[in-house]
């Protein structure tokens, strides 16, 4: 199989003939040829396959009333009380609510809910448990009028079907329909969108020795499937959003690779979500206090969230809003001369 990894540029001097990278800031001429053998480098856009043309410069549809012609923060609410990052802080319902609002206040143009823990070496969750937790907090955020979409982070069917009824209009699955397959029945029957992540493993194993022949395409091939089984249970592709899973079985070389290529995932068509807010990698790299203490991590999570909306990824899961609010628009205001 061929890959097209597009290299995605922000320059004001724009070259005639470029072509626009899903329909967003970005714009590409040349993308990189791959294959299973390695790199044929360097192609002009305009000699690709005219389908997968269609699938890179194709705008993508609204998810959830958003649209995706610009950079999207999903606020990530952990209502749980072992999330590595910021566990038990909002396990208690009007905690969680109040939590949510200020990141709402802040610029959050969705919220990500979630109630259980898939750090590395998490144990499950009962769907009865999953539930309780997360609930309450959906439903008074619906009625309450938070204002944003609302997302239910779980890999359980009873839970979304719950989180549906409450008022989510999201599902973000990190099992990509793999731990329970009939969570996309409940996203067909609610018409919502879906995110499909992939990792190697589960919380409990993933990071034990995590191996590929090559992270990119391998991860690449399993969205690409994971994709093609959700069409099949009648979810279309303009309604899925792809997710590499940083972190989620992958050392750190593993993630780097992933995050210097994330051009490749839109050749999927899809939508692409980038989660790596405080991630353990940020802090190894980072070094100095920042490698135990995963709050110390937002300068880092910055900095990648950048990088990946400098390669055209539409979407970004984040704790720190305000943070990031403000390093967007100073990304914005630099490279695309847009002031807020």
């Amino acid at each position: 199989m061929d890959y097209f990894r597009p290299i995605a540029q922000t320059d004001a001097l724009r070259p005639e003939g470029a072509f626009p990278l899903a329909g967003g800031w970005t714009w590409f001429s040349h993308v990189e040829h791959l294959t299973r053998r390695g790199s044929r480098g360097l192609m002009p856009a305009s000699a690709l396959p005219a389908a997968v043309l269609r699938r890179l410069t194709a705008p993508r549809g609204t998810l959830s009333g958003l649209a995706l012609d610009r950079p999207r923060i999903m606020g990530v609410l952990n209502v749980t009380p072992d999330s590595f990052s910021d566990g038990g802080r909002f396990a208690a319902p009007d905690r969680a609510v109040a939590h949510a609002r200020a990141m709402v206040a802040a610029g959050a143009d969705m919220l990500d809910i979630g109630g259980e823990s898939t750090r590395p070496g998490a144990a499950d969750v009962s769907v009865e448990e999953e539930i309780a937790r997360t609930a309450p907090v959906i439903r008074a955020l619906h009625e309450g009028k938070v204002g944003v979409p609302i997302s239910i982070d779980t890999r359980k069917a009873a839970v979304a079907r719950e989180a549906l009824a409450c008022g989510a209009r999201f599902v973000n699955d990190v099992a990509a329909l793999t731990f329970d397959p009939h969570l996309a029945d409940e996203v067909v029957h609610a018409r919502v969108p879906l995110c499909l992540m992939h990792a190697q493993g589960t919380p409990a194993t993933m990071q034990a020795d995590p191996r590929y022949d090559d992270v990119l395409l391998d991860v690449y091939d399993f969205l690409e499937a994971s994709v093609a089984r959700a069409e099949a249970a009648g979810i279309p592709r303009a309604r899925i959003v792809v997710d590499p899973g940083i972190g989620f079985g992958k050392t750190v070389e593993h993630n780097l690779t992933l995050i210097r290529g994330l051009s490749l995932f839109h050749q999927t068509g899809c939508a692409v979500l980038l989660g790596i807010s405080r991630k353990r990698f940020i802090g190894t790299l980072g070094g100095g206090a920042a490698a135990g203490q995963a709050d110390l991590r937002v300068p880092g999570t910055l900095a990648v969230t950048l990088a990946g909306i400098a390669q055209g990824v539409q979407l970004h899961r984040l704790h720190d809003i305000e943070e990031a609010k403000q390093a967007l628009r100073l990304w914005q205001a630099v490279a695309l001369g847009e002031m807020a």
